[in-house]
């Protein structure tokens, strides 16, 4: 192509889990034109969210970051990349002379997870800084499927997803698709996928104390008080043993200890007894759980509202253990594993054993929460920063977090982060959590990057992999991202500003390959290094391309260098702008499992004594207690989204939504403002009248709360709203995964 012509390049959108193809027109003048579906992308087929179209705007946006930031008498200025390191080297060494690696924390926000450089890297910067004080988003809305994942099959990442392109039957809680897209069960057009279910004569169940327009779109909402989930799940469990409905298929039967455990433990569970705490029939619920037994496959995917609340890691094994005595799990309709093209946790080691899965091999210093997949909970990371003694926390490094605005008690975040004595953020906005930084590292922009989603791919509803080269060439005065982490690492580990990040992940890469030609159970065992070292660095391939095609070719579908001509490998995928399907999931237990056991272990102690508590919450249920619950918007993703103008247009807004009956009792009409208060704060918004909520309930969009001193989003600003997590509790979390409590919060409303 002349250099008078626009091209076309094809790229996976980064903005959510869905990994929708996109195909991007370029100008001569390297400008983005166009961006819509790329309809031959193996995956989406062309479908395209409001989202995905706007990478332009954020690639555009004046108050995206460009240059590095130093705080200089209270402000913040630009400065080179090379002053930047310095400055980060001078006062990361000064602060660790001062107080020891100790009083180090670290933040990880979740847009790290659609990040090709963060997923292959960050972990040197993370082990560098020396510090256990490890803390991440995953304990603000996922950490209870990790940790019930783990301890039934014996993996962190051992989530299985609902096969939603085959199942006869999907029943859905707390999740709302048609806003996430997905979440931990990555499908482009889930509505899409949705409605087929229906075409095909299937039927869509969702459980949701607000009709979202998922719920609008199935056959059947069922309204279920904040909360109380886990009664709900437990109680049609008991009905399926009580009424002799369970079909656990022989194969599954045969490698699943537990289950009469499991049967007794359910037994106080009746539909009669916790109907009344649920809100939801004991008629209803009986014939739930008629229908999911009866359907010939049946799907259970919860997210977000069973995750975000006290019972959350109980909740996910529920679920887990309906699709098991369903006979539903594992296999076409059902549950499944992924098998992630360019490998896994499920898919290394010893096929169908491992170590297994526990927490609390550390406990928080405060209040003594246990660690869980290497970190503590976020709810006491403030805690960590304001209670003085030994191991207070005074330095943070951030990465691509917005905790201020994400993470509970959010007043009392931002109040411990002014007083860190050192803070370093990579972050592509001066926002609501930089502000308090001495120093902010931009990486490039989305369009600057080559991507994979190396994370999201391992919870995919089809084996999928699909690269994509960076859109726009870089300013190469400027580091990639992958070269921002391990600099920073260099630097924490004492190289000096000067260190060389291309070294450090070269010799970091020969050590990923001494240890698989090492092992056994990989496809290079006993190959020469030097060997592989040299295919991958062919045609002067470094860093992240080099690295990816490594766990390309060493996963379950891999070229193998050359031992499996035609397998997963980088050239494969650049041979393939549009992707690659490695095919519709397979069932595979139990080699897929990493117990000690080799078996599903369906009855854990810890999830089995939980129950006790979720039974004495019955006696908590307060019908006339106000309970606040979050909500999600199709355009708004992460608190960054706000700056996008295109995004922040009609209808999206921060408002409460309050019953028509709450509203009256209240003294309350659309449009007026209320003072919502909980134990840890107060926010005045205001009010939308709406049937689309239960009586009780009072809903508020996570992700808002804008205008703060020192930051600089001008469209954010300009439509602030008001942050949730000021209301959320930080002294309330579920207690076996850590994972914050968003949801089911106690407030009272009145009006302003």
């Amino acid at each position: 192509m002349s250099g008078t012509e626009n091209r076309t390049v094809y790229r996976t959108c980064p903005l959510c889990e869905a990994t929708c193809g996109l195909e991007i027109t370029v100008s001569p003048q390297e400008q983005v034109v166009r961006i819509r579906g790329d309809k031959d992308d193996v995956f989406s087929h062309g479908f395209i969210c409001p989202k995905g179209s706007t990478l332009k705007d954020l690639h555009e946006d004046p108050d995206r970051l460009r240059a590095p930031l130093v705080k200089r008498d209270g402000k913040h200025v630009e400065v080179s990349w090379d002053e930047a390191f310095q400055e980060v080297h001078n006062r990361f060494t000064a602060f660790v002379e001062k107080y020891g690696r100790s009083a180090l924390g670290s933040y990880v926000g979740n847009p790290n997870a659609h990040n090709l450089g963060s997923m292959l890297y960050l972990s040197h910067m993370l082990r560098a800084l020396g510090t256990r004080n490890l803390f991440s988003a995953s304990s603000v809305d996922q950490m209870p499927k990790h940790v019930a994942g783990g301890l039934v099959f014996g993996t962190a990442q051992s989530i299985a997803v609902p096969d939603i392109d085959h199942t006869d039957y999907l029943f859905m809680l707390g999740a709302n698709p048609y806003a996430s897209n997905g979440s931990l069960c990555t499908a482009p057009d889930f509505p899409g996928r949705m409605q087929a279910i229906r075409q095909r004569g299937g039927k869509v169940v969702v459980v949701d104390p607000r009709r979202t327009k998922t719920a609008e779109a199935s056959d059947e909402w069922i309204a279920i008080r904040p909360g109380t989930d886990g009664l709900f799940l437990a109680a049609i469990i008991n009905t399926i043993f009580d009424e002799g409905l369970q079909k656990i298929e022989p194969r599954i039967a045969s490698i699943t200890n537990g289950l009469d455990v499991l049967k007794s433990a359910v037994a106080p569970f009746t539909a009669e007894k916790v109907a009344e705490p649920t809100g939801v029939s004991a008629e209803v619920i009986t014939r739930i759980a008629r229908e999911i037994a009866a359907a010939p496959s049946a799907a259970v995917y919860g997210r977000m509202g069973v995750n975000t609340v006290e019972f959350g890691t109980t909740n996910a094994w529920l679920i887990n253990c309906l699709s098991v005595i369903t006979g539903n799990f594992d296999r076409r309709g059902g549950e499944m594993f992924t098998t992630p093209v360019a490998g896994g946790a499920t898919t290394r080691g010893t096929a169908g054993t491992g170590k297994g899965f526990r927490t609390g091999r550390g406990h928080s210093r405060v209040s003594k929460r246990a660690e869980a997949l290497g970190e503590y909970p976020v709810a006491v990371l403030a805690e960590e920063i304001l209670t003085p003694g030994e191991g207070q926390i005074k330095g943070m490094v951030v990465a691509g977090g917005n905790p201020v605005v994400s993470t509970p008690h959010s007043a009392q975040l931002d109040e411990a982060l002014s007083q860190l004595e050192f803070m370093v953020s990579i972050d592509i906005y001066l926002n609501e959590t930089s502000r308090h930084a001495d120093v902010i590292l931009p990486p490039p922009s989305a369009l600057e990057k080559d991507h994979y989603d190396q994370s999201l791919y391992v919870y995919a509803i089809r084996n999928i992999a699909n690269y994509s080269p960076a859109v726009l060439s870089r300013d190469m005065s400027n580091p990639d991202e992958w070269e921002i982490f391990v600099k920073l690492g260099g630097i924490f580990q004492g190289l000096g500003p000067e260190c060389d990040p291309h070294a450090l992940e070269e010799a970091a890469l020969r050590a990923s390959i001494d240890g698989a030609v090492k092992n056994s159970s990989s496809n290079i065992y006993g190959r020469d290094p030097e060997e592989i070292f040299a295919q991958l660095s062919k045609d002067g391939r470094r860093n992240t391309i080099r690295s990816l095609d490594f766990n390309l070719q060493t996963g379950p579908f891999g070229a193998a260098f050359g031992t499996n001509p035609g397998g997963a490998s980088i050239d494969v995928l650049l041979e393939n702008p549009h992707g690659v399907d490695y095919g519709a999931l397979e069932p595979r237990l139990p080699e897929a499992l990493r117990t000690p056991s080799g078996k599903i272990e369906i009855a854990p102690d810890v999830l089995i004594a939980d129950l006790s508590r979720l039974e004495a919450s019955m006696k908590d249920v307060d019908p006339d207690q106000m309970l606040l619950i979050g909500r999600r918007d199709l355009k708004s993703n992460n608190s960054w989204m706000h700056n996008i103008r295109v995004l922040m247009k009609g209808s999206l807004s921060c408002t409460a939504y309050v019953h028509p009956a709450d509203a009256t009792r209240l003294g309350v009409a659309e449009g007026d403002t209320v003072r919502i208060h909980s134990r840890v704060g107060a926010v005045e918004v205001p009010v939308e009248v709406t049937d689309s909520v239960r009586e009780g309930v009072v809903s508020l969009p996570h992700g808002w709360g804008h205008g703060a001193p020192g930051t600089r989003m001008s469209v954010a600003s300009g439509k602030a709203g008001v942050n949730s997590n000021i209301l959320t509790d930080d002294s309330k979390m579920d207690p076996l995964s850590g994972n914050a409590v968003l949801n089911a919060i106690p407030v009272t409303l009145s009006r302003v």
